[in-house]
C-alpha cells in the first residue's frame, strides 16, 4: 500500500461572514488537491458578542454546505419551507442545487459557538437540480472506538485496520466524507483510504506530531494520493475534522454564494436571484 504524505499546510485566516459572526476560513475554490472541497470555516466564538447578528437570509446555488455544531445551538429555515434546530455534535446539511434562500441563527440560549460549515461543490450535472435538506442530531452519528481514539463518523465509509465507521449522511456520500477523530496523548493511528481521493485533515484542538515538527490547531493538512495514512498525537492529544472526496476535475466559477462552472452561469444566477426565482 502507498503512504499518503502531507504535501501541503495552510493557516485559517481569521474573518468575519453573515452579519459580524466570528470565523476562520481555509478557502479552495480553485485548489485541485482540495477538490470537491470548496471552503471550510471554524465557527468559534466564546462571548455572544462574537457570533454578530448570525447569518441571516441570503441564497446558494450550485454547491452543498454542511454544518457541524460542537457547542451551541443553530436554526435553519429556508425559502422552500424546511426548518431545523441542532445543538452540540449535530448536523445540517443543504444542496442548494438550482437556488434557495435561508438562513442561519444562532438559538436564544447560546452564549458561545463552537462548529464548522463546509462548502461541498456540485457536479455541473446536478448543479440545477432541486434543492434539498436535511438534519441530523449527535445521537444519530455512528461512533467507533479504539485503540487511543474515537471517530465519529458524519458521511462517508472510514476504515481503520480492520474497522469501519460509516457516517448517516448518506446524501453527501458519493461527494465527501466528513469524520471528526480523537487522538489521545501520543496515540497514533492509521487510515487505509481510496488512493484517488482528496483527504484533508484539520486540526482544530491539540498537536499532531509530522515527521519533522509539531502542528497546532487552525492548520489545514493536504495529503498526497495513497492508500494509507498514518497520524499521530502530541502529549496533549489531537482532535481533527477530517474531509476526503472524488475530486470533480470540473471547472470552478464563483461569485459569493455562487458556485457554477462557468462566469456565464454565475451571471445567470444572479439575475435569476434579483427576479426572484430561487426557492
Amino acid at each position: 500500500m502507498s503512504d499518503r504524505i502531507i504535501q501541503e499546510i495552510r493557516r485559517a485566516q481569521p474573518s468575519r461572514d453573515g452579519d459580524g459572526v466570528a470565523i476562520q476560513r481555509i478557502a479552495g475554490m480553485q485548489h485541485a488537491a482540495m477538490d470537491p472541497i470548496l471552503m471550510l470555516d471554524e465557527l468559534r466564538a466564546e462571548r455572544r458578542e462574537d457570533l454578530g447578528g448570525g447569518f441571516p437570509s441570503h441564497p446558494h446555488r450550485g454547491m452543498q454546505t454542511l454544518t457541524y455544531m460542537k457547542h451551541g445551538g443553530i436554526i435553519h429555515e429556508d425559502s422552500r419551507g424546511n426548518r431545523g434546530e441542532i445543538r452540540g455534535g449535530g448536523v445540517q446539511w443543504m444542496s442548494a442545487g438550482r437556488g434557495i434562500i435561508h438562513s442561519e441563527m444562532p438559538t436564544q440560549d447560546t452564549e458561545g459557538l463552537h462548529g464548522f460549515q463546509l462548502w461541498v461543490n456540485l457536479p455541473a450535472a446536478e448543479k440545477m437540480a432541486e434543492p434539498r435538506y436535511r438534519d441530523i442530531p449527535a445521537s444519530e452519528l455512528t461512533v467507533l472506538d479504539g485503540t487511543g481514539f474515537r471517530a465519529v463518523a458524519i458521511a462517508g465509509e472510514w476504515q481503520f485496520g480492520a474497522s469501519t465507521v460509516v457516517g448517516p449522511l448518506h446524501e453527501l456520500a458519493p461527494r465527501a466524507g466528513v469524520l471528526d477523530l480523537h487522538l489521545q496523548a501520543g496515540a497514533e493511528v492509521t487510515l487505509q483510504l481510496p488512493a484517488t481521493e482528496s483527504v484533508l485533515a484539520y486540526i482544530y484542538e491539540g498537536v499532531l506530531e509530522l515527521a519533522h515538527k509539531s502542528l497546532g490547531a487552525r492548520h489545514l493538512l493536504v495529503t498526497s494520493r495513497g492508500e494509507r495514512w498514518t497520524m499521530q498525537a502530541g502529549a496533549a492529544g489531537a482532535s481533527l475534522l477530517l474531509l476526503r472526496g472524488e475530486p470533480l476535475r470540473e471547472p470552478v466559477a464563483q461569485y459569493g454564494p455562487f458556485v457554477m462552472n462557468t462566469e456565464a452561469e454565475i451571471e445567470q444566477a444572479i439575475s435569476d436571484y434579483q427576479r426572484g426565482l430561487f426557492g
